[in-house]
């Protein structure tokens, strides 16, 4: 029954953007798929806007191969206000921070697809995603919680997955790893199908310092399928998509005596599918427009050690939006209901059962957006939304924002932004009876933001500066009452603090270098009165440069990212000392040479520099490795 009601259902976000036909319709086809043109982004309003337009801090990426990097969170790090951090080699738990919020603070959309993972923490599984089957990536920095609710308080990060011309990659590289891709799409009259399929594999290395230890290796696997339907007048829309990832990751975990960390044989294996259907009635740009949507999530989380099962998790979510946009001239309001139904498991074997739990939970939101534009220079953008939450207190959560053309390429640009992030199925419920309780009466977490710039974009150069600050209240932190704990909401307050400098240039078409730095001040005051102490794995300095390039049948790309010194905990220690994390300069260098039309053999270097780094204290990440592949197609 699912099915059909989700081919009645709405659109995965990309294909939001207005469809753009042939250029002999006065319009532009991309390889043979209707795509939005590139300086459109899909999660800074409720309908596409230009990037241009944007009253908020946003970044594009249009081609998340430009580094042929495998793994779409390799190019995110290069963007500004971002921290990544690995818990050991590639294919380990990555997690990204925005402007110094936390990894459960963001939130993910993958072809309009809410993805961040309901059995893990509410937290985007960022190392699932292969760059192979994205064609573009953007990200929203700031509280956007008015727009999309829960999770989007430090910002949010939108995955396309639609793909043009048939592409296919095979690569082989140091540590044994693997990679093979293949995708591509086409057009039959009013039907559109695109999809793809994405391997890669390694063997790893040994993630902590003991000696002798094995190494830690992961597998990943990835596939997508996309039908759009668009009848002849072009007045409407039916598609579905659906996506399915899965890895499976050798780490060192602890000792089960000791719980120290140990050389360990531990395993997990991560699966998420979902699919999404959409209906569209009206253009973007006609007087009415309107989406109905349907979307499914499925997710399990399953961890062993030595071959023999610990635990599994769980999770489960349905979601329905609709959706209403009234265009008056340049201006337009937006209404938008949503329900959203979420269903938490958890089993294991390691306790005998001690934490097994079935929970579910659901929220209903009503969201109101106006964009308004006045006199052709001033661009504003009011948003406000409620969430009714079946297992917590209610929010409501509002957006201001405003851009001024103040000529000659130049705008000034200032929001303010609130955000919320709402408890976990553990954070409520609980994992360990007697040991670790939940807490049913802990509220969201919310966090008030402000930021104000200034931006230059004219002849292939841009520049800008962007100062933000944003407080976060009601932190759910753990409280432990003799040998037992729980959670609570703490009294005080964290605060971060910083500055975003950009600058690009694009001389000639097929020639750009971008670059960026970040200082972040992010300071944690969970206890009201008391010492602010700075935040965990969030670099104060940071800063990147991204150059891509065609040099005849050659194209070249060169990626550097700056991390700076951050401070973690050493666990094996109670209480856990807090640590220094050494500052690194990550290399790329990415080299193909065009054989025949088509045919490009590939190299690519990867940590050039071989700097010695730890994202998490004890964990180490790979050294210098080289890759060579051969990719066909566009």
């Amino acid at each position: 029954m699912l099915f059909p009601f989700l081919l009645a259902a709405q659109a995965a976000i990309p294909a939001e953007a207005e469809p753009t036909p042939r250029e002999a319709d006065g319009e532009i086809l991309i390889a043979d798929l209707r795509l939005p043109p590139q300086d459109i982004v899909v999660t800074a309003s409720r309908t596409p806007v230009s990037l241009a337009d944007v009253p908020v801090s946003g970044s594009l990426i249009a081609d998340p191969n430009r580094l042929a990097l495998p793994f779409v969170v390799d190019e995110l790090r290069h963007l500004p206000g971002v921290s990544v951090s690995t818990v050991g080699s590639r294919g380990s738990q990555t997690q990204l921070r925005i402007r110094g919020a936390e990894a459960n603070h963001t939130l993910l959309f993958v072809d309009g697809i809410r993805f961040n993972d309901p059995a893990a923490g509410n937290e985007p599984r960022f190392e699932l995603f292969t760059a192979d089957g994205s064609s573009r990536v953007e990200l929203i920095r700031g509280p956007q919680s008015a727009l999309w609710g829960s999770e989007a308080l430090g910002g949010v990060v939108a995955i396309g997955g639609a793909v043009g011309a048939p592409r296919v990659r095979a690569e082989y590289g140091e540590l044994d790893s693997r990679r093979f891709s293949v995708a591509g799409g086409l057009t039959r009259g009013i039907a559109e199908l695109s999809g793809h399929v994405a391997q890669v594999r390694s063997d790893g290395i040994d993630a902590t310092d003991f000696d002798g230890g094995d190494r830690d290796g992961f597998e990943n696997d990835a596939g997508s399928l996309r039908l759009t339907l668009r009848p002849g007048d072009g007045r409407g829309e039916l598609g579905i998509v659906g996506h399915y990832v899965q890895g499976e990751s050798r780490f060192d975990g602890t000792d089960p005596v000791t719980f120290l960390r140990a050389d360990t044989s531990d395993t997990t294996r991560n699966r998420i599918g979902a699919v999404r259907g959409h209906a569209r009635v009206g253009e973007n740009g006609s007087r009415w427009h309107a989406r109905l949507a349907g979307s499914y999530l499925r997710s399990s989380n399953r961890n062993q050690r030595a071959g023999s099962a610990l635990n599994r998790t769980r999770g489960e979510r349905f979601t329905v939006d609709a959706q209403v946009t009234r265009r008056f001239g340049d201006d337009h309001i937006t209404v938008a209901v949503e329900r959203e139904s979420e269903a938490f498991a958890a089993r294991d074997q390691e306790f005998f059962g001690a934490t097994d739990q079935d929970r579910d939970r659901s929220r209903t939101a009503a969201v109101a957006e106006w964009r308004a534009r006045w006199g052709g220079r001033l661009v504003t953008d009011v948003a406000v939304r409620h969430d009714a939450f079946s297992a917590f207190r209610d929010a409501t959560t509002v957006r201001a924002a405003a851009r001024l053309d103040v000529g000659g390429g130049s705008d000034v640009h200032a929001a303010y932004g609130e955000g919320i992030a709402q408890p976990t199925f553990f954070d409520l419920f609980g994992f360990f009876p007697g040991s670790f309780v939940g807490n049913p009466d802990v509220k969201p977490e919310r966090a008030k933001g402000v930021e104000a710039g200034v931006r230059y974009d004219r002849r292939g150069l841009r520049l800008g500066v962007t100062g933000f600050a944003a407080d976060l209240r009601d932190e759910i932190v753990t409280r432990f009452v003799g040998f037992s704990s729980t959670t609570a909401n703490a009294p005080g307050e964290s605060r971060r603090r910083g500055v975003e400098l950009e600058a690009g240039w694009t001389p000639r078409r097929g020639l750009s270098l971008d670059a960026n730095y970040t200082f972040l001040d992010a300071e944690e005051g969970t206890e009201e009165g008391s010492l602010r102490t700075r935040e965990l794995r969030r670099p104060r300095h940071s800063a990147n440069l991204v150059a891509a390039g065609e040099v005849g049948p050659a194209r070249l790309g060169l990626g550097l990212a700056y991390v700076g010194a951050r401070v973690d905990q050493d666990f094996d220690l109670f209480p856990a000392p807090r640590v220094r994390l050494d500052d690194y300069l990550l290399g790329t260098v990415h080299v193909a040479l065009e054989l025949l039309p088509g045919v490009a053999l590939y190299g690519r270097v990867e940590n050039a520099f071989d700097a010695r780094r730890e994202d998490a204290f004890h964990y180490a990440t790979e050294g210098r490795t080289v890759h060579a592949g051969l990719r066909l197609g566009l």
